[in-house]
């Protein structure tokens, strides 16, 4: 009979041994990717995801992409979108089995989502499971606090764990800048910046969803350095099919009236929710009323708050629908900011048909922006609204 510690030892080289031919292994796969992109950040990781890939397609590329957000996807070489069914907790180790599969199709190019928050895990994510030759960091924005930094700084060195070695990074934070090139020159990687004003009226035109031009500018400059032409891939961006948590407008038509409806949910922290506030206030008009519907959650109490301070101190609508319970006083101690703003409470466990009633009783030419989370309820309310969606 072995004793326990030498049974202890054997397992020990039996888990070295499998880890070692698993790591090589790896490397194989990822020998066999010529051109790796892997996109982070703390908004629109998503749609860039998807834009990159399409503007690769476009230029003949034989591309993969995965995207993490609203609804975890795969796209494939022709741009169809297949859903990722999971049978358990999402997990860092899903991007190395997916690339395993990538490779069996032997791609021109792969494109991935970081799924990772914690800063450890995106670090493994870059350094060890993709290793990219093209970085993406969208932007730097105060969410996700407790797992990154409470400092935009904080998030910005968190986030520059997925910069590449002997690489490039694309970013469109211009104010993250000195932390990216100086963990960048470390691993020899070259930093670039986009400059979204860059991208004309005209061009987002072309969309037949809102997206935002930081978006738009951060996926040509990819494709560019892919070898891909701008106008190329651009006539292959405007193409693609939106991320569920994509910034839509839709003129919905309810009995006696019709009002647009903006989704914003996908994006729920403050910075960028007003971002895009002021983005679609700059493209519509209306007529009839502003309105917030602002979509909480209850195991996030300081972002509910933060995203109330946000409507009555700097939108300040004519309406607002706010859903979800407990937050009465909260409000109180805001209504001052905004005391013309009526507003109308929606209980957690009332259905989404409670909200389009509320919308249909809007004046004429209203305009609704969604706000808060997308999952769960905020998704059920989109595909609700369908029904009343004008297609003229």
């Amino acid at each position: 009979m072995f004793s326990p510690m030498i049974i202890l030892f054997l397992l020990t080289i039996a888990l070295i041994v499998a880890g070692s031919i698993e790591y090589f292994n790896h490397k194989q796969v990822l020998s066999s990717l010529p051109l790796r992109i892997h996109v982070n950040g703390t908004r629109g990781k998503s749609s860039v995801t998807r834009l990159v890939a399409a503007g690769l397609r476009a230029g003949g590329l034989k591309t993969y992409a995965k995207t993490t957000g609203t609804a975890p996807r795969v796209i494939d070489p022709e741009g169809k979108d297949r859903i990722i069914h999971r049978l358990r907790s999402p997990s860092i180790g899903e991007q190395v089995r997916l690339l395993k599969y990538f490779a069996q199709d032997k791609p021109d190019a792969v494109v991935l989502e970081c799924m990772a928050v914690q800063p450890q895990y995106q670090w493994i994510s870059e350094q060890e499971m993709i290793r990219s030759h093209i970085g993406v960091i969208t932007n730097v924005r105060p969410d996700h606090v407790d797992e990154m930094g409470h400092s935009l700084n904080d998030i910005a060195k968190s986030l520059s764990n997925t910069i590449p070695r002997q690489g490039l990074l694309i970013s469109g934070e211009e104010s993250a800048y000195d932390i990216f090139n100086n963990v960048a020159e470390g691993r020899g990687t070259k930093v670039l910046s986009v400059d979204e004003s860059e991208i004309s009226e005209e061009t987002l035109d072309q969309f037949s969803y809102m997206e935002h031009p930081q978006n738009v500018a951060l996926a040509l400059e990819v494709c560019e350095h892919a070898g891909v032409d701008r106008d190329v891939a651009l006539n292959g961006m405007v193409k693609v099919s939106p991320d569920l948590g994509a910034l839509i407008a839709w003129k919905l038509d309810f009995r006696g009236s019709s009002v647009s409806f903006i989704n914003g949910m996908a994006a729920n922290d403050p910075v960028s929710t007003l971002t895009i506030w002021n983005y679609t206030a700059r493209r519509f008009s209306w007529n009839g009323d502003s309105c917030i519907f602002l979509n909480t959650r209850e195991d996030r109490r300081t972002r509910s708050r933060q995203l109330l301070s946000l409507v009555m101190e700097e939108i300040k609508p004519d309406h607002c629908i706010i859903r979800g319970d407990n937050l009465e006083k909260m409000f109180s101690n805001l209504k001052h900011y905004s005391p013309n703003t009526k507003v109308t409470w929606i209980h957690a466990q009332d259905s989404v048909k409670t909200v389009s009633d509320v919308f249909s009783k809007l004046p004429d030419d209203s305009l609704i922006y969604a706000m808060g989370n997308q999952v769960g309820f905020g998704q059920e309310l989109v595909d609700h609204i369908k029904m009343y969606r004008h297609h003229g």
